[in-house]
């Protein structure tokens, strides 16, 4: 390896010395539990990359995308899983999509495991499971 080539894998270890969580993850997340599980993994990314304002944003557009689910598919009439899904899948394509390459653009990062952030989201999500269940029954 020549001394310029090797200057410049330098230069790349250096600017991606972080794992971020990566493109599919965020939709994924943001599918099967809500966007507001992507939209806090893609903030992650943001925090690990020292852009606190960005990474604020982009809680906060998941949390609103969170808020439009719920409005919308309680504002039909026959609930299905179907819809939300449908919006989930919109929703996290925005994130992953667009935000997601808007500051990642490059894409040259090593990933970071999700199983931590899967076990916690999980963990989220069993009490509310939990509670329709419960009140499903009485």
């Amino acid at each position: 390896m020549t001394e310029e080539n090797n200057l410049t894998m330098t230069e790349f270890n250096q600017d991606n010395a972080f794992e971020i969580y990566s493109k599919k993850a965020i939709w994924g997340f943001s599918i099967f539990f809500a966007p507001i599980f992507g939209g806090v993994s893609l903030r992650q990314n943001l925090i690990d990359d020292n852009r606190k304002k960005e990474a604020n944003i982009v809680l906060l557009v998941s949390i609103v995308f969170t808020v439009l689910t719920i409005l919308i598919v309680n504002s039909v009439e026959s609930k299905t899983n179907s819809l939300t899904y449908l919006l989930n899948m919109g929703w996290g394509a925005i994130l992953s999509e667009y935000f997601f390459k808007k500051y990642f653009p490059n894409d040259n990062h090593e990933y970071k495991n999700i199983w931590k952030a899967l076990l916690i989201s999980i963990a989220i999500i069993i009490p509310f499971i939990l509670a329709i269940i419960y009140t499903a029954t009485e």
